[in-house]
């Protein structure tokens, strides 16, 4: 009986052994970083709303977990992608996107269909004698602060014309919004904002664009190259084709944008040079 016994355990064990070989591994799990931009105000409660539906539609077509991590600081989204914390980042500012892929440890995935040609204005009243933005030197701008998007484009400007750092008296103020009222109250002469409802609202009451940036692609999801390309492809081809189902059509509805498209190399390289990337 005591043989029988150790031959049913060995039995039992090695069944189980064979059942849990033959068992498929548990999908391993994809992080999503999410990064808004800081110069507009929204709830980290809306944000994750905002992306939950296009996680769980990714989390569908690759047929792997999706969790979504919200890093709203710039800077601690550039800790976690040098350590390759994240698979796949949305990220509003253009300037951290490219970054990373500047570094050789992300791969551009896809832009956002609508914010491929995000440019900043110049504003002011109307009557200025500013007729371009090299007229600007000597003169107050206000813009949004240091590591925006809106900063990093207004200063390549600012480099395009050459001028030294005491040409323009440029100070920053966190919202996008807040730049009509540095103007209006006479703390500085001449805004600038990427915000088209700025820009509209400012234009609408009377004032003037003097100026525009070159076009920059914002809202960039990038991946990392610790993924293989064949993954990347992937969610390359989900995001791109959601505009083209009803069920998509439900997710870009909750994200609030048109869809997605595929980036563009050559755009890519241009825009990181002007940059200064």
């Amino acid at each position: 009986m005591p043989n029988f016994r150790r031959f049913a355990s060995r039995a039992a064990l090695a069944l189980a052994a064979a059942l849990a070989a033959a068992a498929p591994a548990a999908a391993q799990e994809l992080v999503f970083s999410v990064t808004e931009g800081v110069t507009y105000q929204a709830t980290p409660k809306e944000v994750r709303d905002k992306f939950e539906p296009l996680a769980e539609a990714l989390a569908k077509g690759l047929k792997r977990p999706v969790r979504i991590v919200l890093v709203p600081s710039y800077n601690d989204t550039r800790a976690g992608l040098k350590a390759q914390q994240y698979d796949l980042a949305f990220i509003h500012p253009a300037h951290v996107a490219l970054e990373a892929i500047k570094s050789g440890q992300y791969k551009a995935v896809a832009w956002t269909q609508g914010y491929t040609e995000y440019t900043a204005q110049v504003l002011g009243p109307a009557g200025t004698p500013l007729k371009s933005f090299a007229d600007i030197k000597g003169h107050s701008l206000v813009t949004p602060e240091r590591d925006s998007i809106t900063w990093a484009m207004v200063n390549a400007m600012l480099r395009e014309q050459k001028f030294g750092k005491d040409d323009v008296k440029v100070m920053n103020t966190r919202y996008q919004d807040a730049v009509p009222f540095y103007i209006d109250k006479g703390f500085a002469e001449y805004g600038a904002t990427a915000a088209n409802a700025v820009v509209k609202a400012w234009t609408s009451n009377g004032g003037k664009s003097y100026a525009k940036s070159r076009p920059v692609p914002i809202k960039q999801i990038i991946g990392s190259t610790r993924l293989p390309q064949a993954d990347l492809d992937r969610i390359r081809d989900i995001l791109v084709t959601l505009s083209q189902t009803e069920a998509g059509q439900k997710v870009l509805a909750a994200t609030g944008y048109k869809g997605f498209v595929a980036p563009n190399p050559d755009v890519e390289k241009s825009v990181m040079a002007w940059l200064g990337i």
